[in-house]
Protein backbone atom coordinates (compact mmCIF):
# COMPACT_ATOMS: atom_id res chain seq x y z
CA UNK A 1 0.00 0.00 0.00
CA UNK A 2 1.37 3.14 -0.74
CA UNK A 3 2.16 6.30 2.01
CA UNK A 4 -0.43 8.38 2.53
CA UNK A 5 0.22 12.00 0.64
CA UNK A 6 -0.60 14.60 3.02
CA UNK A 7 -2.30 18.09 1.84
CA UNK A 8 1.20 20.24 2.49
CA UNK A 9 4.47 19.43 3.83
CA UNK A 10 7.04 22.44 4.33
CA UNK A 11 10.03 22.25 2.03
CA UNK A 12 13.29 22.66 3.95
CA UNK A 13 16.72 21.82 2.80
CA UNK A 14 20.19 21.57 4.43
CA UNK A 15 20.56 25.30 3.96
CA UNK A 16 17.87 25.95 6.52
CA UNK A 17 18.98 23.45 9.15
CA UNK A 18 22.55 24.92 9.29
CA UNK A 19 21.58 28.26 10.15
CA UNK A 20 19.19 26.92 13.30
CA UNK A 21 22.43 24.98 14.51
CA UNK A 22 24.47 28.04 14.12
CA UNK A 23 21.99 29.61 16.17
CA UNK A 24 21.54 27.57 18.74
CA UNK A 25 25.01 27.44 19.07
CA UNK A 26 25.49 31.11 19.46
CA UNK A 27 23.31 31.09 22.58
CA UNK A 28 20.85 33.84 21.29
CA UNK A 29 17.59 32.30 20.59
CA UNK A 30 14.87 34.88 20.56
CA UNK A 31 14.50 38.08 18.64
CA UNK A 32 18.58 38.95 17.63
CA UNK A 33 20.35 39.96 14.77
CA UNK A 34 19.11 37.15 12.58
CA UNK A 35 15.45 38.26 13.09
CA UNK A 36 16.54 42.06 12.23
CA UNK A 37 18.50 40.55 8.75
CA UNK A 38 15.47 38.60 7.74
CA UNK A 39 13.54 41.58 8.08
CA UNK A 40 15.72 43.82 6.10
CA UNK A 41 16.25 41.23 3.45
CA UNK A 42 12.77 40.83 3.21
CA UNK A 43 11.98 44.78 2.80
CA UNK A 44 14.76 44.94 0.29
CA UNK A 45 12.81 41.74 -1.73
CA UNK A 46 9.19 43.69 -1.59
CA UNK A 47 11.11 46.90 -2.53
CA UNK A 48 10.06 50.55 -2.96
CA UNK A 49 11.18 51.70 0.34
CA UNK A 50 8.75 49.96 2.61
CA UNK A 51 9.90 48.83 6.58
CA UNK A 52 9.19 45.24 7.54
CA UNK A 53 8.75 43.99 11.43
CA UNK A 54 9.10 40.31 12.01
CA UNK A 55 6.12 39.27 14.27
CA UNK A 56 5.24 35.58 15.70
CA UNK A 57 1.97 34.92 13.06
CA UNK A 58 0.61 36.31 10.63
CA UNK A 59 -2.50 37.03 13.12
CA UNK A 60 -0.54 38.87 15.56
CA UNK A 61 0.49 41.27 12.34
CA UNK A 62 -3.02 42.12 11.45
CA UNK A 63 -3.07 42.74 14.97
CA UNK A 64 -0.22 45.15 15.43
CA UNK A 65 -1.62 46.94 12.27
CA UNK A 66 -5.07 47.68 13.08
CA UNK A 67 -4.01 48.65 16.65
CA UNK A 68 -1.36 50.87 15.30
CA UNK A 69 -3.53 52.22 12.66
CA UNK A 70 -5.95 53.50 15.73
CA UNK A 71 -8.89 51.23 15.34
CA UNK A 72 -10.62 50.67 18.64
CA UNK A 73 -13.82 50.10 20.43
CA UNK A 74 -17.11 51.34 17.92
CA UNK A 75 -15.14 51.32 14.55
CA UNK A 76 -16.04 48.59 11.94
CA UNK A 77 -13.66 47.08 9.29
CA UNK A 78 -14.90 45.79 6.28
CA UNK A 79 -13.32 42.41 4.83
CA UNK A 80 -14.53 39.07 3.68
CA UNK A 81 -16.29 36.08 5.58
CA UNK A 82 -14.21 33.71 2.80
CA UNK A 83 -11.25 33.58 5.25
CA UNK A 84 -9.92 32.03 8.31
CA UNK A 85 -11.08 33.23 11.13
CA UNK A 86 -7.88 35.43 12.43
CA UNK A 87 -8.89 38.08 9.84
CA UNK A 88 -12.13 38.67 11.46
CA UNK A 89 -10.76 37.71 15.31
CA UNK A 90 -8.15 40.57 15.34
CA UNK A 91 -10.78 43.66 14.61
CA UNK A 92 -12.56 41.65 17.69
CA UNK A 93 -9.30 42.05 20.12
CA UNK A 94 -9.77 45.68 19.64
CA UNK A 95 -13.35 46.21 20.43
CA UNK A 96 -14.29 46.86 16.69
CA UNK A 97 -16.51 45.06 14.29
CA UNK A 98 -15.87 43.24 11.58
CA UNK A 99 -18.37 43.90 8.47
CA UNK A 100 -18.45 41.13 5.83
CA UNK A 101 -19.00 41.47 2.29
CA UNK A 102 -19.42 38.73 0.26
CA UNK A 103 -16.80 37.53 -2.96
CA UNK A 104 -16.92 37.44 -6.26
CA UNK A 105 -17.22 33.71 -6.73
CA UNK A 106 -14.71 33.81 -10.07
CA UNK A 107 -12.20 34.94 -7.54
CA UNK A 108 -13.18 34.05 -4.02
CA UNK A 109 -11.86 37.46 -3.42
CA UNK A 110 -13.39 40.05 -1.60
CA UNK A 111 -16.31 41.33 -4.40
CA UNK A 112 -14.95 45.36 -5.12
CA UNK A 113 -18.13 46.36 -6.53
CA UNK A 114 -20.37 45.30 -2.92
CA UNK A 115 -17.76 47.01 -0.58
CA UNK A 116 -18.78 50.53 -0.97
CA UNK A 117 -22.45 49.14 -0.05
CA UNK A 118 -20.70 48.26 3.45
CA UNK A 119 -18.98 51.62 4.40
CA UNK A 120 -20.54 53.09 7.69
CA UNK A 121 -20.13 56.59 9.39
CA UNK A 122 -18.21 53.96 11.98
CA UNK A 123 -16.01 52.14 9.11
CA UNK A 124 -12.48 53.06 9.95
CA UNK A 125 -10.39 50.59 7.40
CA UNK A 126 -10.42 46.98 4.59
CA UNK A 127 -8.98 43.95 4.67
CA UNK A 128 -9.11 42.50 1.91
CA UNK A 129 -7.59 39.13 1.62
CA UNK A 130 -5.73 37.86 -1.44
CA UNK A 131 -7.02 34.25 -1.34
CA UNK A 132 -4.75 31.00 -2.63
CA UNK A 133 -2.43 33.64 -3.75
CA UNK A 134 -4.58 35.66 -6.42
CA UNK A 135 -4.83 38.85 -5.60
CA UNK A 136 -7.72 41.43 -5.13
CA UNK A 137 -8.93 44.08 -7.16
CA UNK A 138 -6.70 46.36 -5.43
CA UNK A 139 -7.09 49.45 -7.52
CA UNK A 140 -10.76 49.83 -7.26
CA UNK A 141 -10.91 48.98 -2.99
CA UNK A 142 -8.04 51.71 -3.40
CA UNK A 143 -10.58 54.19 -4.35
CA UNK A 144 -13.16 53.49 -2.18
CA UNK A 145 -10.95 54.32 0.60
CA UNK A 146 -9.35 57.46 -0.03
CA UNK A 147 -12.60 58.30 -1.08
CA UNK A 148 -13.98 57.56 2.71
CA UNK A 149 -10.80 58.11 3.72
CA UNK A 150 -10.53 54.56 5.38
CA UNK A 151 -7.13 52.61 5.66
CA UNK A 152 -6.34 49.34 4.08
CA UNK A 153 -4.47 46.37 5.63
CA UNK A 154 -3.92 43.86 3.11
CA UNK A 155 -4.28 39.88 4.42
CA UNK A 156 -1.32 38.41 2.33
CA UNK A 157 -1.45 35.05 3.90
CA UNK A 158 -1.63 33.57 0.57
CA UNK A 159 -0.08 36.07 -1.32
CA UNK A 160 4.08 35.53 -1.18
CA UNK A 161 5.26 36.80 -4.31
CA UNK A 162 1.64 37.66 -5.74
CA UNK A 163 1.93 40.89 -8.02
CA UNK A 164 -1.08 43.26 -9.13
CA UNK A 165 -0.89 45.44 -12.06
CA UNK A 166 2.69 43.72 -12.25
CA UNK A 167 3.81 44.94 -8.91
CA UNK A 168 4.34 42.94 -6.03
CA UNK A 169 1.76 42.42 -3.52
CA UNK A 170 3.34 44.85 -0.38
CA UNK A 171 4.01 47.91 -2.69
CA UNK A 172 0.52 48.63 -3.65
CA UNK A 173 0.06 51.83 -1.37
CA UNK A 174 -1.83 50.17 1.49
CA UNK A 175 -1.16 51.21 5.29
CA UNK A 176 -0.01 47.68 5.97
CA UNK A 177 0.52 44.36 4.51
CA UNK A 178 0.72 41.21 6.60
CA UNK A 179 2.15 37.80 5.38
CA UNK A 180 2.16 34.29 6.96
CA UNK A 181 5.31 31.77 7.24
CA UNK A 182 2.91 29.24 8.73
CA UNK A 183 4.16 25.51 7.73
CA UNK A 184 1.64 24.73 5.04
CA UNK A 185 2.39 28.55 3.72
CA UNK A 186 4.44 29.40 0.02
CA UNK A 187 7.52 30.15 2.57
CA UNK A 188 8.32 29.11 5.92
CA UNK A 189 9.52 29.63 9.62
CA UNK A 190 7.35 27.35 11.17
CA UNK A 191 5.03 29.88 13.22
CA UNK A 192 5.66 33.61 12.04
CA UNK A 193 4.55 36.32 9.64
CA UNK A 194 6.03 39.92 8.30
CA UNK A 195 4.21 43.61 8.47
CA UNK A 196 5.32 45.24 6.01
CA UNK A 197 4.72 49.49 5.51
CA UNK A 198 6.01 52.42 4.10
CA UNK A 199 5.25 54.39 6.81
CA UNK A 200 8.01 54.70 9.47
CA UNK A 201 5.39 55.88 12.29
CA UNK A 202 3.65 52.47 11.77
CA UNK A 203 6.48 50.37 11.54
CA UNK A 204 7.54 51.84 15.37
CA UNK A 205 4.63 51.38 17.01
CA UNK A 206 4.50 47.53 15.70
CA UNK A 207 7.98 46.98 16.55
CA UNK A 208 6.97 48.64 20.24
CA UNK A 209 3.85 46.88 20.58
CA UNK A 210 5.09 43.59 19.78
CA UNK A 211 7.17 42.86 22.66
CA UNK A 212 5.13 44.57 25.78
CA UNK A 213 4.77 47.90 24.61
CA UNK A 214 9.03 47.90 25.74
CA UNK A 215 10.83 51.24 24.03
CA UNK A 216 13.99 48.73 23.59
CA UNK A 217 14.49 45.15 22.17
CA UNK A 218 16.18 43.01 24.96
CA UNK A 219 19.22 42.03 22.12
CA UNK A 220 19.90 45.62 21.95
CA UNK A 221 19.54 45.69 25.94
CA UNK A 222 21.43 42.55 26.61
CA UNK A 223 24.25 43.01 24.09
CA UNK A 224 25.49 46.21 24.59
CA UNK A 225 29.24 46.49 25.78
CA UNK A 226 27.69 49.38 28.28
CA UNK A 227 25.43 49.32 30.76
CA UNK A 228 22.16 49.23 29.22
CA UNK A 229 19.86 47.63 31.36
CA UNK A 230 17.38 50.40 31.42
CA UNK A 231 14.21 50.62 29.40
CA UNK A 232 10.72 51.81 29.53
CA UNK A 233 7.02 50.73 29.20
CA UNK A 234 5.10 52.98 26.87
CA UNK A 235 2.08 50.94 26.03
CA UNK A 236 0.49 47.59 27.19
CA UNK A 237 1.68 46.17 24.50
CA UNK A 238 1.11 41.53 23.57
CA UNK A 239 4.08 39.00 23.12
CA UNK A 240 4.43 38.81 19.34
CA UNK A 241 8.14 38.78 18.46
CA UNK A 242 9.73 36.28 16.22
CA UNK A 243 12.91 34.18 17.21
CA UNK A 244 16.12 34.27 15.84
CA UNK A 245 15.61 30.13 15.37
CA UNK A 246 12.45 30.92 12.94
CA UNK A 247 14.66 34.23 11.57
CA UNK A 248 17.00 31.32 10.58
CA UNK A 249 14.64 29.38 8.66
CA UNK A 250 13.08 32.31 6.89
CA UNK A 251 16.15 33.95 5.62
CA UNK A 252 17.01 30.89 3.38
CA UNK A 253 13.39 30.01 2.76
CA UNK A 254 13.13 33.94 1.19
CA UNK A 255 16.17 33.17 -1.06
CA UNK A 256 14.17 30.37 -2.96
CA UNK A 257 10.37 32.24 -3.46
CA UNK A 258 10.77 32.45 -6.76
CA UNK A 259 12.07 29.19 -7.37
CA UNK A 260 9.16 27.56 -5.00
CA UNK A 261 6.65 29.86 -7.23
CA UNK A 262 7.58 28.40 -10.62
CA UNK A 263 7.55 25.23 -9.26
CA UNK A 264 3.91 25.43 -8.07
CA UNK A 265 2.87 27.70 -11.03
CA UNK A 266 4.08 24.26 -13.17
CA UNK A 267 2.13 21.78 -11.04
CA UNK A 268 -0.55 24.34 -11.30
CA UNK A 269 -0.76 23.78 -15.00
CA UNK A 270 -0.63 20.09 -15.03
CA UNK A 271 -3.50 19.94 -12.94
CA UNK A 272 -5.39 22.35 -15.23
CA UNK A 273 -4.75 20.27 -17.99
CA UNK A 274 -5.09 16.83 -16.72
CA UNK A 275 -8.63 18.16 -15.28
CA UNK A 276 -9.29 20.68 -18.18
CA UNK A 277 -12.35 17.72 -19.50
CA UNK A 278 -13.51 16.68 -15.79
CA UNK A 279 -16.94 18.36 -13.92
CA UNK A 280 -15.16 20.75 -12.12
CA UNK A 281 -14.22 24.41 -11.75
CA UNK A 282 -11.15 25.01 -12.50
CA UNK A 283 -9.15 27.80 -10.24
CA UNK A 284 -8.87 31.02 -11.99
CA UNK A 285 -5.49 32.51 -13.68
CA UNK A 286 -4.02 35.55 -12.70
CA UNK A 287 -4.89 38.29 -15.16
CA UNK A 288 -2.82 39.68 -17.67
CA UNK A 289 0.97 39.44 -16.85
CA UNK A 290 0.53 39.34 -13.38
CA UNK A 291 1.64 36.30 -10.76
CA UNK A 292 -0.44 33.79 -8.82
CA UNK A 293 1.08 32.51 -5.86
CA UNK A 294 -0.34 29.33 -6.32
CA UNK A 295 -0.36 28.50 -2.46
CA UNK A 296 -3.69 26.87 -2.88
CA UNK A 297 -5.33 24.82 -5.53
CA UNK A 298 -8.91 25.01 -5.01
CA UNK A 299 -11.12 23.56 -7.39
CA UNK A 300 -14.72 22.93 -7.63
CA UNK A 301 -17.21 20.52 -7.89
CA UNK A 302 -19.84 20.80 -10.12
CA UNK A 303 -23.39 19.05 -9.93
CA UNK A 304 -22.57 16.94 -13.20
CA UNK A 305 -19.99 14.76 -11.21
CA UNK A 306 -23.32 13.21 -9.13
CA UNK A 307 -21.11 13.44 -6.48
CA UNK A 308 -21.00 15.62 -3.24
CA UNK A 309 -17.89 17.56 -1.73
CA UNK A 310 -18.14 15.55 1.35
CA UNK A 311 -17.70 12.17 -0.72
CA UNK A 312 -15.38 13.48 -2.88
CA UNK A 313 -12.56 14.14 0.07
CA UNK A 314 -13.42 10.82 1.61
CA UNK A 315 -12.90 9.12 -1.51
CA UNK A 316 -9.76 10.39 -2.19
CA UNK A 317 -8.57 9.55 1.57
CA UNK A 318 -9.43 6.40 0.73
CA UNK A 319 -6.62 6.33 -2.14
CA UNK A 320 -4.48 7.36 -0.11
CA UNK A 321 -4.36 11.27 -0.38
CA UNK A 322 -5.52 14.69 1.84
CA UNK A 323 -7.52 16.70 0.74
CA UNK A 324 -8.93 20.55 2.56
CA UNK A 325 -10.69 22.97 2.49
CA UNK A 326 -10.23 26.94 2.35
CA UNK A 327 -12.74 28.00 3.88
CA UNK A 328 -15.53 27.32 5.69
CA UNK A 329 -16.91 30.81 5.97
CA UNK A 330 -16.81 32.92 8.90
CA UNK A 331 -20.49 33.59 8.74
CA UNK A 332 -21.53 29.56 9.03
CA UNK A 333 -19.08 29.40 12.56
CA UNK A 334 -21.19 29.81 15.73
CA UNK A 335 -19.18 32.93 17.23
CA UNK A 336 -19.97 34.90 13.69
CA UNK A 337 -23.22 33.46 13.38
CA UNK A 338 -24.42 34.19 16.93
CA UNK A 339 -22.85 37.43 17.54
CA UNK A 340 -24.07 39.55 14.05
CA UNK A 341 -26.63 36.95 13.68
CA UNK A 342 -25.80 35.45 10.34
CA UNK A 343 -27.48 33.26 7.92
CA UNK A 344 -26.17 31.02 5.30
CA UNK A 345 -28.01 32.91 2.34
CA UNK A 346 -26.57 36.44 3.52
CA UNK A 347 -23.77 35.56 2.08
CA UNK A 348 -24.78 33.24 -1.30
CA UNK A 349 -21.10 33.31 -3.05
CA UNK A 350 -19.49 32.44 -0.05
CA UNK A 351 -21.80 29.59 0.70
CA UNK A 352 -22.03 28.38 -2.89
CA UNK A 353 -18.18 28.67 -3.35
CA UNK A 354 -17.69 26.88 0.12
CA UNK A 355 -20.06 23.90 -0.77
CA UNK A 356 -18.31 22.55 -3.81
CA UNK A 357 -14.71 23.82 -2.53
CA UNK A 358 -11.64 21.49 -2.58
CA UNK A 359 -8.50 22.22 -2.16
CA UNK A 360 -5.65 19.64 -3.59
CA UNK A 361 -2.29 18.52 -2.33
CA UNK A 362 -0.14 21.34 -4.56
CA UNK A 363 3.50 21.78 -2.25
CA UNK A 364 6.82 21.62 -3.65
CA UNK A 365 7.91 19.03 -1.69
CA UNK A 366 5.37 16.67 -3.30
CA UNK A 367 7.22 16.15 -6.64
CA UNK A 368 5.46 14.99 -10.03
CA UNK A 369 5.21 11.67 -9.21
CA UNK A 370 3.20 12.48 -6.56
CA UNK A 371 0.85 14.95 -8.25
CA UNK A 372 0.73 12.54 -11.02
CA UNK A 373 -1.11 10.18 -7.87
CA UNK A 374 -3.42 12.98 -7.21
CA UNK A 375 -4.34 12.91 -10.88
CA UNK A 376 -5.21 9.80 -11.33
CA UNK A 377 -7.81 9.56 -7.88
CA UNK A 378 -9.33 12.82 -9.23
CA UNK A 379 -9.97 11.27 -12.47
CA UNK A 380 -10.94 7.73 -11.43
CA UNK A 381 -13.37 9.33 -8.80
CA UNK A 382 -14.73 11.92 -11.20
CA UNK A 383 -15.44 9.19 -13.85
CA UNK A 384 -12.66 8.91 -16.42
CA UNK A 385 -9.92 6.98 -16.12
CA UNK A 386 -7.62 7.99 -19.02
CA UNK A 387 -4.10 7.11 -18.00
CA UNK A 388 -1.18 9.99 -17.30
CA UNK A 389 0.84 9.80 -20.22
Amino acid sequence: MQEFLPFALPDIGEEEIAEVIDSLRSGWLTTGIKTKRFEEEFAAFIGEGVEAVAVNSATAGLHLALEALGVGPGDEVITTPYTFTATAEVVRYLGADPVFVDIDTTTFNIDSQKVEQAVSPRTKAIIPVHFAGLACDMSALHAIARKHCLSVIEDAAHALPTTSGKKLVGTLGSDATVYSFYATKTITTGEGGMVVTPNSELARRCRVMRLHGISRDAFDRYTSNKPAWHYEVVAPGYKYNMTDVAASIGLHQLKKVWKFREQRAGMAARYDEAFSNLPLILPPRAPGNDVHAWHLYVIRILPEAKISRDRFIEMMSEKGIGCSVHFIPLHLQPYWRDRYRLKPEDFPGSLKSYEAAVSLPLYTKMGFHNQDRVIRAVREILGDCKKIA
